[in-house]
Order: C-alpha cells, then sequence, then structure tokens
C-alpha cells in the first residue's frame, strides 16, 4: 500500500512540473511575439553557443548593435564575422533590419564561418519615424531608415546596462571587450570618437563645408540653434562607432530628446544644408553637447570611404583596431581603398544577391 501511495504521489509531482513547463513555455512565446511599442519585434534569438564553443570562450557577453540594410548586408556580415573571430567574448548581436531583408539575412547566417555567431534580429517599423524626418520626395530613394536605428538602442537590447553600436562599414581588428571596457565618466550616456582625434586628418569635402566642426552640422543662422549656446568651433564626433551606457541613457531620456530635435528640425529645417544629406548626426550633436565620453582613435580610424586612395600608411590600417569605411566608397565596391582587408572578413552571399549589389557599386563608382 505505502509503495502504490508513493508511485501515485510521484506521477502527480511529474504531472505537475510539465504543466508548469508547458506554461511558462507559453509565456515565453507569448513574450518573444509581442511587439514593443515602437514596433521593434525580436524575430529570431540564438541562445547559446555551442557548449564546445562555450567552453573555449570566457564568460563576458558583450552586445553589439548593428544595423543590416538588404543593399549593404555584405558589410554587416563582414563587420560581424570579424568581431566575433577576433574576441573571446561571448558576443551577441542584435541585427536591426527591415521585414523583406529577414530571410536573407537569416540565410547567410547559416554559413559555415557563421554559424555558432549569437544573434537576435529586430525588425525595424520606419513608422516610429513619421513627423520626425521630413523626406524630399526628389531623394525619397536615398532615405535610410535604419540610420535611426542607434536612438532606440534600450528597445533593442532592454536588459543591458551597456552596449557597442557599430555601422555596417567597419571591420574590427582587436577584441571588442577592449571597446567595450572603454570608460564613461558620471553622467554619460555614450562615448564616441572625436573628429578633432589624432587619427582624422582633414579632408576637403567640395560643397560639404566643415565636417568636423558644429556648424558643419547644425545652421547656426536659426534662433533656436543659437540659443542653445553651442559653439559653432565645438569639435564633433563621429557616430557610426560608439559605446553606451544605457543606464544613463534611459535615466536622461536620451531616444525623447534626439526625437525633440528631429520633429524640430521637421518644422524649422535646423540642420545645415552645407553637408550632404546628414539627417542622423545633428540630433546626436546637439544631445551630446559636451556630455559625452571619448573612446581610444584607433577604435575609430575613419575616413577610409572618402575617396579611392589610401589615405593611411599600411602599416596604420594593420595597427588600427577598427576601420570605418565611411564615406561614397564602401569596401564593397573594389575601388575603396584596403578593401583587400575588408575582402577577408567577407563572407559570400549564399544567394548570390549580394553579387549583384557590388557590380552595381563598382559601376557606380567608375562614373
Amino acid at each position: 500500500v505505502n509503495i502504490s501511495i508513493l508511485i501515485v504521489a510521484v506521477v502527480i509531482f511529474l504531472l505537475v512540473i510539465h504543466h508548469n513547463f508547458l506554461s511558462l513555455s507559453d509565456f515565453l512565446r507569448r513574450e518573444l511575439s509581442d511587439p514593443s511599442p515602437l514596433g521593434l519585434q525580436p524575430i529570431d534569438f540564438i541562445p547559446a553557443a555551442p557548449q564546445r564553443l562555450a567552453d573555449e570562450r570566457n564568460d563576458k557577453e558583450i552586445s553589439v548593435v548593428i544595423a543590416a540594410s538588404d543593399e549593404r548586408l555584405g558589410g554587416a556580415i563582414a563587420a560581424m564575422n570579424s568581431i566575433y573571430q577576433n574576441t573571446r567574448a561571448n558576443v551577441v548581436f542584435h541585427i536591426v533590419t527591415l521585414n523583406d531583408t529577414v530571410d536573407h539575412l537569416r540565410m547567410w547566417l547559416r554559413s559555415p564561418p557563421l554559424k555558432n555567431i549569437r544573434y537576435r534580429i529586430l525588425d525595424f517599423d520606419p513608422r516610429v519615424l513619421e513627423g520626425k524626418v521630413q523626406v524630399d520626395p526628389q531623394k525619397a530613394d536615398t532615405f535610410k531608415p535604419l540610420t535611426f536605428a542607434r536612438f532606440y538602442l534600450p528597445s533593442f537590447v532592454p536588459h543591458a546596462e551597456k552596449v557597442i553600436y557599430v555601422d555596417d562599414d567597419v571591420i574590427v581588428q582587436d577584441d571588442i571587450v577592449e571597446l567595450y571596457n572603454t570608460p564613461l565618466k558620471p553622467g554619460h550616456a555614450a562615448a564616441f570618437s572625436d573628429d578633432c582625434d589624432s587619427t582624422s586628418s582633414k579632408v576637403a569635402v567640395r560643397g560639404a563645408g566643415n565636417q568636423y566642426n558644429y556648424i558643419g552640422f547644425l545652421d547656426y543662422k536659426k534662433e533656436t540653434i543659437r540659443k542653445l549656446a553651442m559653439k559653432a568651433n565645438t569639435c564633433s564626433f563621429n557616430p557610426g562607432v560608439f559605446v553606451a551606457n544605457l543606464t544613463e541613457w534611459k535615466l536622461q531620456n536620451i531616444t525623447k530628446q534626439l526625437e525633440k530635435w528631429m520633429a524640430l528640425n521637421v518644422v524649422e529645417e535646423l540642420y545645415s544644408k552645407t553637408l550632404a544629406g546628414s539627417i542622423t548626426t545633428p540630433p546626436l550633436l546637439i544631445v551630446f553637447y559636451k556630455q559625452h565620453s571619448s573612446i581610444d582613435p584607433m577604435w575609430n580610424v575613419r575616413h577610409l570611404g572618402s575617396s579611392a586612395g589610401k589615405r593611411y600608411s599600411p602599416q596604420f590600417v594593420e595597427a588600427a583596431k577598427l576601420l570605418h569605411w565611411n564615406g561614397h566608397f564602401k569596401p564593397w565596391g573594389r575601388t575603396a581603398s584596403y578593401a583587400d582587408v575588408w575582402e577577408k572578413w567577407y563572407v559570400p552571399d549564399p544567394a548570390g544577391k549580394f553579387n549583384l549589389i557590388r557590380r552595381h557599386s563598382e559601376a557606380y563608382e567608375a562614373k
């Protein structure tokens, strides 16, 4: 009789455990499928690396946010591959993209060199930008919603205290942990690379104004800008690579501040007209005026895409921790400087679509 009672008790216990497990599974599925208020919806999440790989890497988890548009997807793939291969940390990539890119991205990430990468895919809804961005109808095809993804970092990584944001036209040649460990001063929500740093020699761009000072990005004829009392000759910073303290970001409502200046620009046209089409950098410059820390300039060696010529020596490029091809000459077009460095980290597109984009890019640059 005692044995029978014990067996019945064990069966009931197992049934209760099974029921609770199913309830938890349903809850987790609902959590992952519910879109956030901003329309930023998780699509994929790879929660853990294989045990063998986990044993080889340390426990340091680094959150990296990167935007991936379909026409530049090869760039994002090369950037992620270079980060992953050069660190022993557990990097989790939060890949922000548009809905029509998801299948292509997922297929590419199944390529053998990338199969162990941990990632989360987020669908960015361009409707969050309504009323905040004024698009010139004649240049509508040049409007890139994903350039504003960096404004919404807490929505992508809600539980992280710190994240790294990188553009898709970068290659990392050192351990990303060093960039992640960049010290931020108390009260600072982000650390950027100043455009007056030692690695950023001036680039004269015809008709583009001064790209290295605030006056190159903001219209100082406007009263709203003048009232901010920001010196026009203040050194600007590059927002293509930065480290963010999300605790401070949320405390200071950085996203809301950025959206405020975006909306004001729609009404008052506060951005400089001389700088070729930059509508992402100005609100960041305003919000972070003298309120940001600095990253090591070797972690954002940029302007490799400013021209087809080589502005840095091979020795300097080899020593750089992060290379940034900001500018018109992207490394996947092959006419940019040091495209061979980028090619080393590029993983061929299994769908073949990016090969067509590269050929089109080469033809455009040749003109």
